[in-house]
C-alpha cells in the first residue's frame, strides 16, 4: 500500500497543491516562486528518497512569508496523512550532515505530539529570495502539522546557505529513517500506549 498524500490548501494568501510519496525515489517537481525554497525542497526529496510535488501560488508581491509558511503547513499535513496510524514505523531517528564548514543535526520522533526546537543563527537576512528568519518557522510549521517532535541545530558553520542546506538534508535523512517500516513490529504501533 502506497504511503502518500496530496494536500490542496487555498487561502486568501496562497493556493498550494502538494503531494508527498514516502516510499519514493527522490523525485521533485517544485514550483513555489521562491527559488531557494525550491532548492531546499528538491534536496529534501533527494536525500530522503521521497517524491515531492509542490505547485504554489502566493502573494509574493507582499513578501515570501505566507508562501513559505503555507508550504511548510502542507508538507506537515501530507506527512501526517501519509503515515496514517503510524503502524510498524521505526518512529525515532537522527542525522548529522556536514556541508563544507557547517555541521547540521536533526533528531525527530514521530510521536503524534507536535514540538519544535530550532537552534540556529544566521549572519545574513536572506538567502536568495528567502528570509533566514523564516527557516525556523518552516520547520516549526512542518512539525506542528505533521504532529511530531523535531529538534534542529547548527553545531557550527559560517555560510548561511550551507547551514540551511545541512538542516534540510539532515531533516530528510532523519525522516527517511524514522518513517521506514520495521518488520519486527508487524502491524503494531511503536508505543507502549498502543497509539500515537
Amino acid at each position: 500500500m502506497e504511503r502518500s498524500a496530496t494536500i490542496a490548501r487555498r487561502t486568501g494568501e496562497t493556493d498550494i497543491t502538494l503531494t508527498l510519496i514516502l516510499d519514493g525515489s527522490g523525485q521533485a517537481d517544485v514550483q513555489t516562486g521562491i527559488g531557494f525554497l525550491d532548492h531546499m525542497l528538491a534536496l529534501f526529496a533527494r536525500h530522503g528518497q521521497f517524491d515531492v510535488s509542490v505547485q504554489a501560488a502566493g502573494d509574493l508581491h507582499v513578501d515570501e512569508h505566507h508562501t513559505a509558511e503555507d508550504v511548510g503547513i502542507c508538507l506537515g499535513m501530507a506527512l501526517d496523512r501519509a503515515l496514517g496510524e503510524r503502524r510498524g514505523i521505526v518512529r525515532t531517528a537522527h542525522s548529522f550532515v556536514p556541508m563544507d564548514e557547517t555541521l547540521g543535526f536533526v533528531a525527530l520522533d514521530l510521536s503524534g505530539r507536535p514540538y519544535c526546537v530550532f537552534d540556529a543563527a544566521f549572519a545574513t537576512p536572506r538567502v536568495g529570495q528567502l528570509g533566514t528568519d523564516l527557516i525556523g518557522h518552516i520547520f516549526e510549521s512542518i512539525a506542528i502539522h505533521g504532529r511530531f517532535n523535531l529538534h534542529a541545530r547548527i553545531h557550527y558553520g559560517s555560510n548561511d546557505h550551507h547551514k540551511i542546506e545541512a538542516l534540510f538534508k539532515a531533516f530528510a535523512r532523519a525522516l527517511d529513517a524514522a518513517t521506514r517500516i520495521d518488520p519486527r513490529l508487524g502491524d503494531a504501533v511503536p508505543s507502549t500506549k498502543g497509539t500515537l
